[in-house]
């Protein structure tokens, strides 16, 4: 992975992570909309202009790919390096919960 693409997408945007989320299964726009509600029982909507841009970037990045175009409907799904980036983001996620823990512990103590 090249220092470009860590420094644009690490740490992540929230829409930028749940679109890669989303994307481990193949997916249209509308989809991933959908999907993000229900995955945060409706506190993040990603409007239609946010989400058409991530995806244009993050396909001319090659985080993604498009596979296929259904009805006027592009399905997208995350590329090896989306995978990579997808990941960091895991990881820095788990860093951050388990320092939070360790210091909500301490002070409980």
């Amino acid at each position: 992975m090249d220092a470009h693409i860590k420094k644009v997408y690490v740490p992540m945007t929230e829409t930028g992570f749940y679109i890669l989320l989303c994307l481990q299964e193949e997916a249209h726009g509308y989809r991933i909309v959908q999907r993000v509600e229900e995955l945060t029982a409706g506190e993040v909507r990603l409007s239609p202009g946010t989400l058409y841009g991530s995806l244009s970037k993050m396909e001319k990045d090659g985080l993604i790919e498009l596979v296929r175009e259904e009805e006027k409907r592009k399905v997208y799904r995350l590329s090896a390096l989306g995978g990579q980036v997808l990941a960091l983001e895991e990881k820095r996620i788990e860093r951050l919960y388990r320092n939070m823990r360790e210091v909500q512990e301490n002070e409980a103590r």
